[in-house]
């Protein structure tokens, strides 16, 4: 039984949820994310609230219920407050810089690379701290999640992109014998 499902998701002021079909359209100005259904879910919208019903009484409805609230409240909250994720560059000579629409990574390798900033994405650097923001919460994790891949962070001295709440479990280096 799906507990995340039961709890009703509460329209903030300024946000417009509408429901056309299958199709739910969360609406800020001129943004606007939908959530598709697929019919799995019934939804309801009433005195400021979206709820979402089961259809039938199997645990794939079960799953269904609560996943379609999940991305329905992740929708209603990304355009609400937003998403952010920060990483954190460690290594001599590492660095990364917003050039336009791009951002240039040095990490040690023998050429620059360069992430091209998707659409929807906000990203800035300051010193060593890249910050991901976006109001799609999929798009901010993936797009950290393909940063952090360029370097991940070793072992022994902890050189890479890593999360900041990350923490890196440091192994032992080579020891002489006596």
């Amino acid at each position: 039984m799906s507990r995340i499902g039961k709890k009703p998701i509460t329209i903030p002021a300024g946000i417009e949820v509408t429901v056309n079909g299958t199709l739910i359209s969360v609406k800020k100005g001129n943004n606007v994310s939908n959530v598709e259904t697929h019919g799995r879910v019934g939804v309801e919208i009433a005195n400021g609230q979206v709820v979402l019903t089961k259809i039938g009484e199997t645990k794939e409805s079960a799953a269904f219920w609560g996943t379609y609230r999940a991305l329905t409240a992740n929708a209603i909250n990304g355009l609400h407050e937003g998403f952010t994720k920060t990483l954190e560059i460690n290594g001599v000579g590492y660095k990364a810089a917003v050039k336009g629409d791009v951002l240039e990574l040095i990490l040690g390798y023998s050429h620059p690379i360069n992430f091209e900033i998707q659409k929807g994405l906000e990203i800035s650097v300051e010193k060593n701290i890249i910050t991901v923001k976006g109001a799609d919460k999929q798009q901010v994790g993936q797009a950290a999640a393909i940063i952090r891949g360029f370097r991940k962070p070793e072992p022994y001295k902890g050189k890479g992109v890593k999360y900041t709440d990350e923490k890196i479990i440091r192994k032992a280096g080579k020891t002489a014998k006596k």
